[in-house]
């Protein structure tokens, strides 16, 4: 969290609104008297507040923990402890988090017992955080505009993640119970499979039978066709040898002899033929018994064909779940690409800030750089001019006095000359009534003396 950023003290009336504005404040009545004339609970309650906001809102590192089986061990009495304990968390990581804004030297008798300039100090740094919060976050906000509702495609993926893992685990669970059902049929369609090939090879036999039935059946017909022109072919030498009596009793009597010769064959023939029809009659009976075992074979067969369909149906049903589940979890690969994408874009934009955030730092720091050279400059020059302003001040004190001096002697020359103004229009009056009194008495005495001429030493001195 190190950042480099200013924290001027601030009045006690801007950190108490400040605290009012943030949620900081131990009390709602908490004034700007109260920071001038601080109690010991007051930055502590301030502090544990700004943490639990501010740094761990989650709670993680809790200041009320239970310690551990070695550090009871090493107490005597650890309930005596419990708040000093807290009260050294509170310092620790108080003073962990004033290090990283570079405001070293937190001491515990700053957190316990602390004197306002020193409190105004610390709540002053740490109102400037805030505020330098603020001011970055308001920076990142076009960032963040840029990728509207991240946070709602987010959740959206989540919960559909969610639904597509809760289909597997139900898929999954129905596939489980589903296992001895499986296991039950493929038992039954191995024995089925199993029965059907020892009746294929029943029914390879009996078709090896029945070609061998047939093989003799057609030769018994041959027999019987060829008997058959036998017999016609004596009745046609039979009807030529009546055509054909003679008159001599030798010949009659070869010819008869011939004829019964040719009759104890036909008889033996008929005989033959009797038996091969007897034969031909034995074989249609075992034909026909083959025949009703070959028909309760092929139902038998026709049955087991219809449960190896069935099997077969059963083993499709069971492919096509097992694809509708690969496609299931191939649809969860991809919303799991999608997620990575998505952490990976989430990832990218993490970066992306801390970058923003680093040149923001690195700006800051040239500009804070400039700002303490700038500061540091104009404080040299201060201290150069304050010699000069003493001066200036002396001389425009000297300046005023003269000036006051010159504005009282101005008023006095002022009075003075309205004074001998009005004395000299007096004078100026007098003057012109014994004027005019005097050339009256001048012409009164023309008047009477008129041959007599004044010296002129003497009218000179009348003039005058």
């Amino acid at each position: 969290m190190a950042s480099n950023f200013s924290f001027p003290p601030l009045a006690p009336e801007q950190i108490a609104e400040a605290l009012h504005t943030y949620g900081l404040a131990p009390t709602a009545n908490l004034r700007a008297e109260d920071i001038a004339n601080p109690q010991p609970d007051l930055l502590p309650a301030v502090i544990s507040n700004f943490l639990a906001t501010v740094v761990d809102p989650t709670g993680a590192d809790d200041l009320d923990g239970q310690l551990g089986f070695d550090a009871l061990a090493s107490l005597d009495n650890p309930e005596h402890y419990r708040e000093g304990i807290r009260v050294l968390r509170l310092h620790k990581r108080a003073n962990a988090f004033l290090e990283s804004i570079q405001f070293p030297g937190f001491t515990l008798r700053d957190l316990l017992r602390p004197d306002p300039r020193r409190l105004v100090q610390v709540l002053s740094a740490l109102i400037n955080f805030l505020y330098y919060r603020d001011e970055k976050l308001a920076l990142l906000q076009p960032i963040i505009h840029e990728f509207p509702n991240l946070d709602e495609r987010c959740m959206e993926l989540n919960a559909k993640i969610a639904e597509h893992q809760k289909a597997i685990a139900d898929q999954e669970l129905a596939a489980q119970m589903e296992v001895p059902m499986v296991q039950q049929l493929e038992a039954e369609v191995n024995s089925l499979k199993q029965k059907l090939v020892e009746y294929n090879k029943k029914q390879l036999a009996l078709r090896a039978n029945a070609t061998a039935i047939n093989d003799k059946k057609e030769e018994t017909h041959r027999k019987i066709s060829k008997s058959d022109f036998e017999l016609v072919k004596l009745a046609q030498e039979n009807s030529k040898l009546l055509s054909k009596i003679v008159q001599s009793p030798e010949k009659l009597q070869r010819a008869l002899e011939e004829k019964k010769t040719a009759r104890a064959e036909l008889k033996n023939a008929e005989k033959i033929a009797m038996q091969s029809v007897q034969e031909k009659t034995a074989t249609l009976e075992i034909y026909s018994k083959g025949y009703e075992k070959l028909s309760k074979h092929s139902s038998k067969i026709q049955a087991l064909q219809e449960q190896f369909t069935a099997t077969k149906a059963l083993e499709k049903e069971v492919k096509a779940r097992k694809a509708k589940i690969s496609d299931e979890s191939v649809e969860i690969m991809a919303l799991d690409t999608k997620t990575i994408e998505w952490d990976g874009k989430v990832h990218e934009m993490e970066e992306c800030v801390k970058a923003k955030e680093k040149e923001r730092d690195q700006i800051v720091a040239d500009e804070n750089q400039k700002l303490a050279a700038l500061r540091s400059e104009v404080e040299w020059k201060l201290k150069c001019l304050e010699p000069r302003e003493r001066k200036v001040e002396e001389t425009i004190a000297k300046a005023t006095k003269l000036c006051a001096e010159v504005d009282s002697t101005r008023t006095d020359a002022a009075e003075e000359l309205r004074l001998i103004y009005a004395k000299f229009q007096q004078i100026g009056h007098a003057f012109t009534c014994y004027k005019d009194n005097f050339k009256s008495f001048l012409e009164q005495v023309d008047e009477r003396t008129p041959a007599a001429p004044l010296p002129e030493k003497r009218i000179a001195t009348w003039r005058r």
